[in-house]
């Protein structure tokens, strides 16, 4: 079954709100085993939304709405649809009922506008709003199904799971899901892990395989149509053992895990603390550490040492270092590393400094650059990064790169053996 997703209005085409309800519900439907191959977005404009929607009718089996549905003349989506169904509006009296209910408990005047709400498509499938006053339709015609819901998410989610979701599995007998996993990888691009797997990618039928940028890294998705998530998990296991097998270490985790919660359960399993010492990344990496909860068993703190003064007085980095060499430096950053280790009496320490932007680049130290370094008891490792982007996405990549180091001296075992 080919679904479309139509959500309305302007609001969402000034950019004024994030569009959160497609993506809920290609969510919900995907894992329904209902395929979502268009999304569209139109405003409050009755020759646009027909439009749309009878496009959208031409294409999929199955086209949901989401927005328009309250009090106002501006709520129109109802009556675009009836209209394209070919139904006439009706007082429905339930919902009249409901709707008085509805202002009696919470001790408000209903004005004759909200009546609106209560003005259904003849014939349509009601869908009750637990979650706010405006109902839910469902009209289909010549095999299609054409579904009205609430704007609002919390509305919006709680008639998709409490009404539509059993509605469709009922009335299509749906018996299959789609399901996804996906590995996170860190120290590799796009077009090099494209072509670390591109034979895989090539062959792809059931489950298969997409490759995503995001700000931690580059992820693999793989997806798989089966009747059970069991089903799914099983095509989908030989195919994530053969990408781990080639990827090795550069898969660092799998799903909804992070960074942090990696670093975290290793220095747990180990046994061992860790200190951050910060410079362009403002306490970015200490607070993504103690984002995890229980970090208190492993993080000892952390020092945000901006300036240079602050390097040499509360970390004691050596000032001949920072004059030599400059804070933006392999020394500096070991140095702070060390430090801070002693410092705060770590096991591990892990220091990061360079020029976040926009301003302060130099020809040979250009924004960007960025030195990071971890320091065990049994020696102290540095590296030099290059990064682009606005301020923010430097100083989040310098935090995974941080992090990623101390993931990979973890795993090695080479700083505290």
């Amino acid at each position: 079954m080919i679904a479309e997703l139509v959500t309305t209005g302007s609001e969402l085409l000034l950019g004024q709100i994030v569009n959160t309800n497609a993506a809920y519900m290609a969510r919900e439907l995907n894992q329904m085993g209902i395929d979502v191959c268009f999304q569209t977005t139109v405003g409050d404009n009755r020759v646009r939304m027909k439009e749309v929607l009878v496009h959208a009718l031409t294409r999929a089996d199955l086209v949901i709405t989401s927005g328009g549905l309250g009090p106002t003349r501006g709520d129109i989506t109802k009556e675009v649809s009836a209209e394209i169904m070919g139904r006439e509006m009706e007082q429905d009296e339930d919902c009249v009922a409901r709707l008085k209910e509805h202002f009696a408990r919470i001790g408000r005047e209903m004005t004759e506008n909200n009546l609106r709400q209560a003005m259904i498509p003849e014939g349509a499938h009601i869908f009750v709003n637990h979650a706010g006053t405006a109902p839910g339709v469902a009209m289909e015609r010549d095999g299609k199904m054409l579904v009205n819901l609430p704007g609002p998410p919390s509305e919006m989610k709680d008639m998709f799971q409490r009404s539509l979701a059993p509605y469709l599995v009922e009335k299509y007998g749906i018996s299959s899901i789609i399901y996804s996993r996906v590995l996170h990888t860190y120290g590799i691009g796009e077009s090099m892990l494209e072509t670390k797997i591109d034979d895989l990618i090539l062959a792809q039928k059931n489950p298969t395989l997409a490759l995503l940028v995001r700000p931690t890294g580059v992820i693999i998705r793989i997806t798989a149509k089966a009747e059970s998530e069991t089903a799914a998990e099983a095509l989908i296991a030989p195919v994530e053992n053969e990408i781990r097998a080639r990827l090795g270490s550069l898969v660092y985790g799998a799903d909804d895990e992070k960074m942090e919660e990696i670093v975290g359960r290793e220095l747990k399993t180990r046994g061992l603390t860790v200190a951050t010492a910060e410079s362009c990344t403002g306490g970015l990496v200490a607070s993504r550490l103690t984002d995890v909860a229980g970090s208190s068993e492993y993080v000892k703190g952390g020092i945000v040492s901006y300036t240079d003064e602050v390097k040499a007085k509360l970390l004691g980095v050596p000032r001949e270092i920072l004059a030599q060499h400059g804070a933006v430096s392999e020394p500096t950053a070991r140095a702070m590393a060390e430090s801070a280790r002693r410092v705060l009496g770590a096991d591990i320490a892990v220091s990061t400094t360079g020029l976040a932007g926009p301003g302060g680049g130099t020809e040979n130290t250009p924004v960007g650059t960025v030195f990071i370094a971890a320091a065990g008891a049994d020696g102290t490792v540095a590296e030099k990064h290059s990064f682009t982007g606005t301020r923010g996405q430097i100083k989040f990549r310098a935090s995974q790169a941080a992090l990623a180091l101390l993931r990979e001296e973890l795993e090695k075992n080479k700083l505290c053996r």
